[in-house]
């Protein structure tokens, strides 16, 4: 039987994948594999057995420090030649849509990056992905021998199965990686997982200066919530690229996503669109923001942001 394999360096979208494609694995007539490559990844294989995948690949090989793309396209090539493989799904994480199209290239496969939904018609995957700056949603199928999918974290939910995967030992002629590392230096800042947030304060061009990010973050205090941005502040500078929330940054599915000064445009949207609540504060009325938004507050930042602030400090 063929198989569908699935691969991310991240364990939550590996898990979320594994989950999906047993879901697809029935219709399709197609078993579930896995690849865990690193001495990090090691003790996943576990945890991808109990979400669906039938046999795990495992290779800590040393060649795999770092995880350089290059590398792991030449690994996950022989893995799905010994899985038999038809279809692999990747997590879309920054690496991984970088070895989408690496892997592909080593396959002769078409591949789909970025994919914000899959599903099967006529038998066959069509995955979904933005298009014109997010105003759109482009259907895309792969017709080659082999398909490549890239898919967004948080796409999918992890399920959970009563199975134990098979652990498959994997003997891999590996090359060294071509890219040399000549110096690593720690990002500045607090590390941030916008994906994983439960909730999320976000700020945007209705803050009139830097110094103003302030009642964002304290407003996230107050709700124990992770700070993000549109990408107009992180290119002012103001706060870092990681905290970008959209079309050029984090696709998101908090329960609560609160959009302070955010007039609402297409290419922030996107990634606010799986939120559970959408909560909007903007002085403009009109503002396309509160087209989405579940609860909408017109009013003056400045005003509203800190007495909701002492209102949950009070709590």
């Amino acid at each position: 039987m063929a198989d569908l394999l699935v691969y991310s360096e991240s364990r939550d979208t590996a898990i979320e994948l594994v989950s999906q494609a047993r879901e697809f694995a029935g219709p399709m007539g197609l078993g579930v594999s896995a690849a865990v490559l690193g001495a990090d990844q090691a003790a996943w294989a576990a945890d991808l057995g109990a979400h669906g995948a039938d046999r795990i690949f495992v290779s800590s090989d040393a060649a795999f420090e770092g995880l350089p793309t290059d590398v792991l396209a030449v690994a996950l090539a022989q893995v799905v030649e010994q899985a038999g493989a038809t279809v692999v799904l990747l997590g879309s994480t920054r690496r991984g849509r970088e070895l989408g199209g690496r892997l592909a290239q080593r396959l002769g496969a078409g591949c789909v990056t970025d994919v914000n939904g899959l599903a099967i018609e006529d038998g066959r995957l069509v995955g979904g992905r933005y298009a014109l700056g997010g105003a759109t949603v482009q259907r895309e199928v792969v017709d080659t021998p082999v398909q490549v999918f890239a898919v967004m974290p948080k796409t999918f939910a992890a399920g959970t199965t009563a199975g134990a995967g098979e652990v498959v030992p994997l003997r891999l002629g590996l090359p060294g990686s071509a890219v040399k590392v000549a110096e690593r230096r720690p990002k500045e800042g607090v590390a941030v997982n916008l994906d994983a947030a439960e909730r999320i304060v976000g700020v945007g061009r209705g803050l009139d200066k830097r110094e103003d990010v302030s009642l964002g973050e304290e407003l996230a205090a107050a709700l124990a919530a992770e700070l993000a941005c549109t990408k107009s502040l992180a290119d002012f500078q103001w706060l870092p690229e990681e905290r970008i929330v959209g079309l050029s940054g984090a696709r998101t599915k908090p329960e609560l996503y609160l959009a302070v000064g955010i007039s609402g445009q297409i290419q922030h949207t996107v990634g606010i669109s799986g939120a559970r609540i959408i909560v909007a504060v903007n002085k403009d009325k009109e503002a396309p923001i509160f087209a989405l938004a579940d609860y909408g507050i017109v009013g003056d930042l400045y005003q509203i942001v800190p007495a909701l602030v002492e209102k949950l400090k009070a709590l």
